[in-house]
């Protein structure tokens, strides 16, 4: 899982964020994710605890010590940098969904879907508009498609549903 350490200035992220949670919890999947409890990443996390889910965080020392890190998790690996948060995560994953988020989001986003398009991987990636949230995104990979810079089979890597449920049952 992907998304904002800031709750955003929807409430629907938030909404939408524990909604993901509880379709998790009901198909029996558990959360990777960050390690954080600030934003949606904490959001998140809290919720499919308190549903009864399990939650892996991986988490750079640097931000631990910013006393960011989760501390009521399933699991938690402390890890070196963003570099080996990044790579642990996607070995742990079987799926990558990006909810509302920012920069970092984004940069994870575009990795593992970079991964996609080389063979390093073959799961799944999803992206949860809500409220539009990825619209201009969306817009601009279509663009670069129709500019021949990526190819449409690496463009339909990227799932695109406004609802949980949707999503999942197109993992």
């Amino acid at each position: 899982m992907y998304c904002g350490a800031n709750a955003g200035a929807s409430p629907r992220f938030a909404e939408e964020a524990r909604a993901l949670a509880a379709a998790l919890v009901e198909r029996n999947l558990s959360l990777v994710y960050g390690g954080g409890n600030v934003g949606l990443m904490g959001i998140i996390a809290d919720e499919v605890l308190r549903l009864g889910g399990e939650v892996t965080g991986v988490i750079p020392t640097a931000l631990v010590e910013r006393e960011v890190g989760h501390t009521g998790l399933t699991r938690q690996f402390i890890v070196k940098d963003m570099h080996e948060r990044k790579a642990m995560m996607a070995q742990l994953a079987d799926g990558f969904i990006a909810m509302p988020g920012g920069l970092g989001t984004l940069e994870e986003l575009f990795e593992v879907l970079t991964w996609a398009q080389l063979g390093i991987h073959s799961k799944p990636i999803g992206l949860l508009n809500v409220d539009g949230y990825y619209d201009s995104l969306v817009a601009f990979v279509r663009h670069a498609t129709e500019q021949g810079l990526v190819r449409p089979q690496h463009a339909q890597l990227m799932m695109v549903e406004n609802e949980p449920q949707a999503l999942l049952n197109r993992f």
